[in-house]
C-alpha cells in the first residue's frame, strides 16, 4: 500500500473498543505502572525534540524501570529555549496523540506508523542506559512488525489503540505530579523548574499541563470518533 493512500477507518465499534482498551490500561494502577513506560518515552522524547529545535545540545536520555526518566541537555540555563524544553515533557504525549488523531482522521494510518517508528529510532540513538535502550527498541520493533507483517485492517486497529492511549494516558501524569507536590514530593519537577525560571507559580504550570492534556483528549477523541 502506498504510504500516503488514505485508508478507511475501522468500524465504529472497533474505534470505541480500542478506546476502552486504552482506558483499561490507564485507570487500574497495576496495569498503568506497566503501560506508563510508553508515556515516559513520549515525555522524554518531547523534551529531546524541543531541545534540538531550540538549538540546545542533547547529551543523553535515560528511562528507568520505575517509569521515571531524564533528558540531559546543554545550553543557556535561562531563556525561552530551556523553558520550552521543560514545558514539552508533560505536553508531549497529549500533543502526539492529537497529531496522531489528525492523521487517522485523514486516513493516513501508514504515515502515522512509520512516523512513530522514525521518532523511536531517532530517540534510540540518544538513550544511554540499558533499560531505556530495551524499552525503546521493543516499542520500535512492535511498530515495525505491525507495519510490515499485518493487514491494513490490523494496522488501523493498532494505530487507533496507540493514539487513544497517548490521549488518555497523557491525562494522568499531571494529576500524579499534583498529588506528589501536595505531599511535599517532586521538588525538582518540570513544573517547579519552570516556576523558578519564569517566576510563574508551579500550580499555574500544572494547570497548563492539565489544560493541554484535556483539550487534546477532547479534540483528538472527536477526530477518532468522526465527529
Amino acid at each position: 500500500m502506498d504510504l500516503f493512500s488514505p485508508q478507511a477507518a475501522p468500524d465504529e465499534w472497533l474505534v470505541i473498543a480500542t478506546g476502552v482498551a486504552a482506558l483499561a490500561l490507564t485507570v487500574p494502577r497495576r496495569l498503568w505502572l506497566l503501560a506508563r513506560n510508553a508515556i515516559t518515552i513520549a515525555h522524554e522524547g518531547g523534551h529531546a525534540l524541543v531541545a534540538l529545535a531550540c538549538r540546545r545540545r542533547l547529551e543523553a536520555i535515560r528511562l528507568h524501570s520505575d517509569t521515571s526518566g531524564l533528558t540531559v541537555t546543554r545550553g543557556r540555563p535561562t531563556g525561552p529555549g530551556v523553558v520550552l524544553t521543560l514545558a514539552a515533557g508533560y505536553t508531549a504525549a497529549p500533543l502526539l496523540g492529537l497529531g496522531g488523531a489528525a492523521l487517522l482522521g485523514a486516513g493516513l494510518v501508514a504515515v502515522l506508523l512509520w512516523a512513530a517508528t522514525g521518532l523511536l529510532l531517532a530517540m534510540l540513538v540518544m538513550v544511554r542506559n540499558a533499560y531505556g535502550i530495551l524499552s525503546v527498541l521493543l516499542t520500535g520493533t512492535l511498530f515495525v512488525l505491525v507495519s510490515w507483517l499485518t493487514a491494513p485492517e490490523v494496522q488501523a486497529v493498532f494505530a487507533y489503540a496507540v493514539v487513544w492511549f497517548l490521549l488518555l494516558g497523557g491525562v494522568r501524569p499531571p494529576f500524579e505530579l499534583q498529588a506528589k507536590r501536595r505531599h511535599g514530593g517532586a521538588p525538582d519537577s518540570d513544573a517547579d523548574q519552570l516556576s523558578r525560571l519564569t517566576h510563574v507559580p508551579a500550580g499555574v504550570w500544572l494547570a497548563f499541563f492539565h489544560t493541554v492534556s484535556l483539550c487534546c483528549l477532547i479534540g483528538g477523541g472527536r477526530w477518532l470518533l468522526g465527529f
